[in-house]
């Protein structure tokens, strides 16, 4: 059975890669315009969202370059964003952005939820699982220092929240409750168990 991963994120091919899990990727050119401000709700509605395109794009034929004569199929849509008390982060805008969210955070904890949405296809039966995983971070005191040269690293620019937790950005984290990978872009232990049966996992 072919696995799609509606996304392009190093990071997630990565982690699926590292489960012994053969994928494909077809990326998901969706409007990821979403009808809630709550960060649980919105990482289930944006996975839903991307896994959903994919299936459209394959219900149209335009990945037969992938897909083959393969009837059944598993696509797996995630999302991940950054939430600091309720309030979502997305990427910073510039390094000013970028140094201001860090500062942000720093000394206090905040939220990475990431929502899975897995999509499988079979003898014609389509079949559907959201669900969101939630991790708790907490940061040491970053001074505007530390935060200009993190920045001019290249690093935070294209990560929600400013920074990456297995990259340089390691450097502020003070403690995490929950799945590390998840922090990462993907609950790669969940995910596992949510497809062991139905996969054939090396």
């Amino acid at each position: 059975m072919k696995v799609i991963l509606a996304s392009g994120s190093p990071r997630r091919k990565e982690l699926l890669t590292k489960l012994g899990i053969s994928f494909d990727v077809i990326i998901s050119n969706a409007d990821e315009t979403i009808s809630t401000t709550d960060p649980k709700a919105a990482v289930k509605e944006l996975s839903e969202i991307k896994a959903k395109a994919v299936l459209n794009e394959i219900n149209k034929a335009l990945h037969k370059d992938i897909l083959g004569d393969e009837k059944d199929y598993i696509i797996i849509g995630a999302d991940t964003v950054v939430a600091h008390g309720n309030k979502i982060i997305g990427k910073p805008k510039d390094k000013e952005d970028a140094v201001k969210i860090l500062l942000s955070l720093s000394g206090d904890i905040h939220s990475v939820y990431t929502g899975v949405t897995i999509i499988r296809v079979k003898d014609n039966e389509i079949s559907s699982h959201t669900f969101a995983e939630s991790t708790s971070v907490s940061m040491y005191k970053i001074t505007r220092e530390e935060a200009n040269e993190y920045v001019n690293s290249g690093e935070p620019m294209d990560k929600a929240g400013a920074y990456a937790i297995q990259g340089l950005g390691m450097k502020f984290i003070r403690m995490i409750e929950g799945d590390y990978n998840n922090v990462v872009g993907l609950p790669a232990a969940r995910l596992y168990h949510e497809l062991k049966d139905v996969l054939p996992i090396e």
